[in-house]
């Protein structure tokens, strides 16, 4: 086993950033697969159940790494988003309105960006993005209520690909 312990903090940030590189080429590989195999229709609806599943995962694990507690409201969530693997890849908002609204903005988003490079359409990530940012949220406070604002295919302005809208009772 390699003992990160021994890398210096410069070289860690770089194994993580190619640890997420990673893991988004094999997510995007994988759902090219079933695509090809199987259609884009069939392959949402397994990118749909996969993330249904890790997004809880993703969110316990942070929770516990970085001791954000059960029902912390939008501010564990707030600080739940920064922890997540896209994190690490596209540049994000989180903009805590109030105690009671929180916006999630993915203003650079390498999935579609890639796609784009390939010449390829826009993935319609909307109703993936439903199950996956309300499966978060809901793990990390499950009184948190997610509203999509805009996701590919809809409209969407220039200075973000989607955005997201979470508020609390």
């Amino acid at each position: 086993m390699v003992k990160l312990e021994n890398f210096s903090k410069a070289k860690l940030i770089e194994i993580i950033k190619m640890c997420a590189k990673n893991w988004l080429a094999h997510d995007g590989s994988w759902f090219l697969a079933i695509e090809e195999a199987y259609g884009l229709e069939e392959a949402i609806k397994f990118d749909t159940e996969a993330w249904r599943c890790f997004t809880v995962l993703e969110a316990q694990r942070i929770m516990e790494t970085f001791d954000i507690s059960k029902k912390g409201g939008l501010k564990a969530l707030a600080k739940a988003l920064k922890y997540r693997m896209y994190a690490y890849l596209n540049e994000q908002d989180i903009i805590l309105v109030n105690e009671k609204k929180l916006i999630f903005r993915m203003k650079q988003c390498r999935v579609q960006e890639t796609r784009r490079r390939k010449k390829l359409n826009e993935f319609p990530c909307k109703s993936v993005g439903i199950v996956e940012f309300s499966g978060f949220a809901r793990t990390i406070d499950p009184r948190i209520k997610t509203k999509c604002i805009a996701c590919p295919l809809d409209k969407h302005l220039r200075d973000f690909w989607c955005a997201w809208e979470f508020t609390i009772d």
